[in-house]
């Protein structure tokens, strides 16, 4: 057998590999085939799904009262203490689901809807090697006013 032969079986077994590793590909990996991994069930657990918890619960939107994903944060400016203590002054604007979509928002404190503008003034409490602590006050209109049943 001479040396083109032999290059011809080589590059023709390397074309059969490559053909049928886009069809293994093909038949798995599709979206039209059963065996999808979009269509597992596990799959589904980056999906958010609307459940509501208590406004005072941890892992909760203190805005919409809607459970937080993993890694999903509220939107909250946090501002330096004056007195140089471990309390803060903090505003939240609330999470994605009541920023970005038709989610009711409501003050936990005087139970009024609030606007997209709207924010809770909150006291943050700094726990030395553990979580922070956070208290709501009220919401911009209630606490700035005094006027706890509007």
């Amino acid at each position: 057998m001479g040396a083109f032969s032999i290059f011809v079986q080589t590059f023709s077994l390397i074309v059969a590999g490559i053909i049928l590793l886009w069809f293994g590909y093909t038949i798995f990996f599709s979206p039209l085939s059963p065996f999808y991994p979009g269509w597992f069930p596990w799959r589904d657990w980056r999906k958010k799904k609307n459940v509501m918890g208590a406004p005072g619960d941890p892992q909760v939107c203190p805005v919409c009262s809607m459970k937080l994903d993993r890694g999903e944060l509220v939107k909250s400016v946090a501002f330096p203490s004056l007195t140089g203590g471990r309390d803060r002054l903090m505003y939240i604007r609330g999470c994605f689901s009541c920023l970005e979509r038709a989610v009711p928002r409501r003050c936990p404190v005087c139970g009024t809807d609030m606007d997209i503008n709207d924010y809770l003034i909150c006291r943050m409490f700094e726990r030395p090697g553990g979580r922070n602590h956070v208290h709501v006050l009220g919401c911009n209109h209630c606490k700035k006013t005094g006027n706890l049943a509007r």
